[in-house]
């Protein structure tokens, strides 16, 4: 794709967007490179680019850049660091020093390789060290939280929790965002979790739909939202935005988070009197657990049905 042809790309997005280039740009780079770009002048960092064309809503793979060895490697880390952290999220606690270990090397590296005007990488490593914790251990809630805000606003400068759905943002700092309402909900701010999750959610439906991530993305927020209504007692609405989760997995064909939404039905299903639609959900989570090899959750899904409504696996 001729440089050219990318800035007419981001300008007819920007312009059928309404946004100005000082919006579409803050965080990430100066005004002056949106104005290079457009006039295909100059191409920024495969980073920068990335992230602006989330921020349009854009897939990035409507593009082609070529990577210096630098940007490559960073490419190769962030994913490494990515797939890292979402495993040391799942292992039992014998095995997370070590996977904590090898993750916050590999941040080390990408924090020596990032230039130190790189918004969007600082924002990606800062992220990583609150899921990932210290060498230690974890960071507590407060820490973590002052953290995520510090993300949040490396390339949202004015970033309000209360007027989420005024901004634009790349699915990087969706994630941030995401991670922000985790915090308030193991703070016992689940009323505020709730608020913002509800804020993300309908920005993600409205904004991202073209993003190759998206339902993936979709998918997070709600897992994360419907948990909170749920426990909140709050079962209607948690049903709506579960069953919303599971259309979503099924009708994308991103089945990561079926068996969790699954699950939540089952659980507000019981909680609501409708004891054979709970059963069935329960049926249904337990065949995937089993499927993918998810020991932890298996156990934990089958010890629910055997409680609840005296129920076991038919094999």
């Amino acid at each position: 794709m001729k440089q050219v042809f990318l800035g007419d790309y981001v300008r007819k997005r920007r312009e059928d967007l309404g946004l100005t280039q000082g919006q579409l740009c803050e965080g990430i780079c100066e005004p002056i490179t949106i104005s290079r770009l457009e006039n295909g002048k100059q191409v920024p960092s495969y980073t920068r680019i990335k992230a602006l064309l989330e921020r349009l809503g854009l897939p990035g793979s409507r593009y082609f850049a070529l990577l210096s060895k630098n940007e490559e490697r960073m490419e190769t880390l962030r994913k490494d660091i990515r797939a890292d952290v979402i495993c040391f999220e799942r292992a039992v606690d014998k095995d997370r020093p070590q996977i904590r270990e090898q993750a916050l090397a590999k941040l080390e590296e990408l924090e020596q390789l990032a230039e130190p005007d790189d918004q969007v990488c600082r924002q990606h490593i800062l992220s990583s060290k609150v899921s990932l914790g210290k060498p230690d251990g974890p960071y507590s809630f407060e820490e973590r939280l002052d953290m995520l805000m510090e993300a949040i606003r490396l390339t949202v400068p004015r970033f309000d929790l209360e007027e989420i759905k005024l901004g634009r943002y790349s699915m990087a700092e969706t994630t941030v965002i995401n991670q922000i309402a985790r915090c308030y909900a193991h703070m016992g701010q689940k009323t505020k979790a709730i608020d913002i999750y509800c804020q993300l959610l309908k920005y993600i439906e409205k904004n991202d739909q073209e993003l190759p991530k998206y339902a993936g993305h979709f998918c997070l927020v709600a897992h994360n939202y419907a948990i909170d209504l749920g426990l909140e007692k709050r079962y209607r609405e948690c049903v709506e935005i579960a069953e919303q989760g599971r259309q979503v997995c099924v009708r994308y064909g991103d089945y990561q988070f079926l068996p969790g939404f699954l699950a939540i039905l089952a659980e507000c299903h019981y909680f609501m009197n409708e004891k054979a639609q709970s059963a069935k959900r329960y049926m249904e989570a337990c065949y995937i657990y089993e499927a993918i090899g998810d020991e932890h959750n298996l156990h934990i899904i089958q010890q629910e049905m055997k409680d609840r409504l005296g129920l076991d696996m038919p094999y």
